[in-house]
C-alpha cells in the first residue's frame, strides 16, 4: 500500500512543482497547496522508512513492524485516500485546468502560438473543418470496408475450406480444387503486399484501364475516384484476413461435431451450413471485429493516392501552418479516440454473444483454435 501510492504522492508532487495556468482554482490558495505539497513529502518519507524498516528486519517484519499494527494499518488506509485525493485535486488544476487554458489561448490567437499544447489547439480549432472531413472519411471507409469484407469473407473461406468428397463427381471435384486453390493463392498474394502498394495498384491500375476508352480525365475522376479506390483497397486486403480469421474460427469446431452432423444423413454443404458455420463465425467474432480498429488505422496509407481520410488532412493542416509536428499530434489523439471506442463497442459486443478469447488467431495456412467459449 505505501509503495503503490508513494508513486500517486510523487506525481502529485511534481504536479505542485509545476507552473500553474491562467485558470488555476488552486492560484489563490497558494498556503492548501504548499500544505498538500508537504503532506505529500511526509507520505514518501514514510513510505522510505518503512521500506528501510522491512529490508533491515525481512524476516521479523510482520511481527515486530509498527506498520502493520491493526491501527496504524487503518490509518495508512485513510492516509493513501487522502494521497489520491490530494494528486487528483493537483491533476484537475493543473492538467485539466491547463487544457482550458490553452483552449482559451488557442481560439482567440490571431497566429499560431508558439507553445506546442497551444499550438496544436490553435490547429485544431482553425482547421477542424478540415479534420472533420478527413475524420468523417476514414470511419466511413473503415466501418463499410469491414461489413463488405466480412460477406466476401465468408464466400471465400467456403471455398477456402473445400475438400474432396467420397459423393462428388468429376465436375464438382474440379470445381473444388479450383476454388480452394484461388482462395490460396488469393490470401497469400495480398496478405503478402502492404496495403500501401495495393492502393497504389488498384488506383492507378483501374485508371490506365479507363484511359483507353474515350472519357477525359475528369469523367475518369467522376467514376473512379479516389474514394472509391481507397474502399475497394479496404476491402480487398480486408477480405483475406478476415478469411482466415474465419477459417481458424471453423476448424475450432470440434470434428466430431461434423461428423455427427454427417452420421444423420446430412451432406457436407448442409452439415457446413447448419452445424459447423455458425458456431465457427460466433467464435472468430472478437478476430473479425478487431479487423475493423485495424482498417480505422491503416485507412491512413490511402492518403498516397489522394483519398481524404485523416492522414490527408493532417498532411493539409500542416502544410497549411508549416507545423507537421503538431498538426501529427492531434491526428495521433484522434485515431487513438477512435480505436479505443471501436474496442469498447466491439468489446461490448463480445459479451453480449458471450464468446471469449482464449488464444491468438492466426494468419497462418496451419489449423488453429482461435476462440473458445
Amino acid at each position: 500500500m505505501l509503495l503503490g501510492t508513494s508513486a500517486i504522492a510523487a506525481a502529485g508532487m511534481a504536479l505542485s512543482a509545476s507552473p500553474r495556468p491562467s485558470l488555476s482554482f488552486m492560484a489563490h490558495a497558494y498556503a492548501l497547496e504548499v500544505a498538500m505539497y508537504y503532506l505529500l513529502a511526509a507520505w514518501l518519507v514514510t513510505a522510505a522508512i518503512a521500506l528501510v524498516f522491512k529490508l533491515t528486519r525481512w524476516k521479523t517484519y510482520a511481527s515486530a513492524s509498527p506498520f502493520t499494527r491493526p491501527g496504524v494499518v487503518r490509518a495508512l488506509r485513510y492516509g493513501s485516500y487522502a494521497v489520491a485525493a490530494m494528486t487528483a485535486v493537483l491533476a484537475v488544476d493543473r492538467v485539466g485546468c491547463g487544457l482550458a487554458s490553452a483552449w482559451a489561448v488557442a481560439t482567440t490567437a490571431t497566429t499560431r502560438p508558439s507553445a506546442t499544447l497551444e499550438s496544436m489547439l490553435y490547429m485544431l480549432y482553425n482547421g477542424r473543418d478540415i479534420f472533420a472531413a478527413g475524420l468523417k472519411t476514414t470511419v466511413v471507409l473503415a466501418v463499410f470496408g469491414t461489413v463488405i469484407a466480412f460477406f466476401l469473407a465468408l464466400l471465400l473461406v467456403f471455398l477456402r475450406i473445400q475438400v474432396i468428397d467420397r459423393s462428388d463427381n468429376d465436375f464438382v471435384r474440379f470445381w473444388k480444387v479450383v476454388g480452394s486453390g484461388f482462395a490460396r493463392a488469393y490470401s497469400t498474394v495480398v496478405r503478402g503486399t502492404p496495403m500501401m502498394v495495393q492502393a497504389m495498384i488498384i488506383f492507378f491500375g483501374v485508371f490506365s484501364l479507363f484511359r483507353m476508352t474515350d472519357l477525359t480525365t475528369t469523367q475518369i475522376n467522376a467514376i473512379w475516384s479516389t474514394f472509391t479506390a481507397g474502399l475497394v483497397t479496404i476491402v480487398l486486403n480486408s477480405t483475406a484476413y478476415m478469411m482466415e480469421v474465419l477459417r481458424g474460427g471453423i476448424e475450432s469446431v470440434d470434428a466430431g461435431q461434423m461428423e455427427a452432423a454427417r452420421s444423420l444423413g446430412l451432406s457436407q454443404w448442409e452439415a457446413m451450413r447448419k452445424v459447423v458455420f455458425p458456431q465457427g463465425v460466433k467464435f472468430a467474432i472478437p478476430g473479425l471485429s478487431n479487423e475493423l480498429v485495424i482498417n480505422i488505422k491503416d485507412s491512413s496509407v490511402l492518403s498516397v493516392i489522394g483519398t481524404f481520410d485523416l492522414m490527408f488532412a493532417t498532411t493539409t493542416v500542416g502544410g497549411i501552418y508549416y507545423a507537421k509536428f503538431e498538426a501529427a499530434l492531434v491526428t495521433s489523439v484522434m485515431y487513438l479516440c477512435l480505436t479505443m471506442f471501436a474496442s469498447w463497442l466491439l468489446g461490448r459486443l463480445a459479451n453480449r454473444l458471450d464468446v471469449k478469447s482464449v488464444k491468438l488467431g492466426s494468419t497462418s495456412d496451419q489449423p488453429v483454435n482461435v476462440e473458445e467459449r
